[in-house]
């Protein structure tokens, strides 16, 4: 079963997302937050999967809570808001996904599959907005081991898997990560993806995920 969190600050909104998610078999509501402040208060004790993330709260947002949370967990932003400097925000404090409220039931299912699989997860509109609204990253030059670990990575392997894969140490894989992380000026891994795909470093997105 994957376990997800809710975090929204409207009861309502947590009732209806709790009632689309457990009709799924492989799914389960872990537990809610009200706030991110109560989001990063809680989800070590509930060790989640997935955690669903409200991007405006009263009582600390979801991109603070998402860099105080950090790569600990799968968090991926939900809300009502489409705008530019929201998206880059989320992605850049290190959300595995940006969907939209108005997602159907079956959407929500596979958003949380995808980013437990570790894959990143885009509403279509937002993957065009986060593109057309990011500046142009210069020209950046991979090694070919740089580019398989890239494509690991977007594949959603973790440091541990793609060292197994590639017959390297994990510290190695890592430093590879450093410094194409430097070469295309990302700071996180779904950064990343999403900028070696504007430079055609990586293939084609499927719809909602790279």
């Amino acid at each position: 079963m994957l376990r997800v969190m809710i975090v929204d600050d409207h009861p309502i909104v947590r009732e209806g997302l709790r009632g689309m998610l457990v009709a799924e078999p492989d799914i389960e509501v872990a537990g809610e937050a009200g706030s991110g402040d109560e989001a990063v208060a809680t989800a070590p004790r509930l060790a989640p999967d997935v955690i669903l993330m409200d991007l405006r709260m009263p009582d600390g947002d979801g991109v603070s809570a998402i860099r105080r949370l950090g790569d600990a967990h799968r968090i991926v932003v939900l809300t009502t808001y489409e705008d530019d400097a929201d998206i880059l925000r989320a992605v850049e404090a290190g959300a595995a996904g940006y969907l939209l409220k108005n997602v159907s039931r079956h959407e929500l299912a596979e958003a949380v599959r995808s980013a437990a699989a570790g894959r990143t997860v885009l509403t279509p509109s937002v993957a065009a907005r986060l593109t057309e609204t990011r500046k142009a990253p210069a020209p950046a030059v991979l090694s070919a081991r740089e580019r398989q670990v890239l494509e690991l990575v977007a594949e959603g392997l973790t440091n541990v898997q793609i060292a197994q894969r590639l017959f390297i140490g994990e510290p190695t894989v890592k430093t590879h990560l450093l410094r194409l992380f430097g070469k295309l000026g990302v700071s996180n891994r779904t950064t990343a993806v999403i900028t070696a795909m504007e430079l055609g470093l990586l293939g084609p997105a499927r719809p909602g995920r790279p």
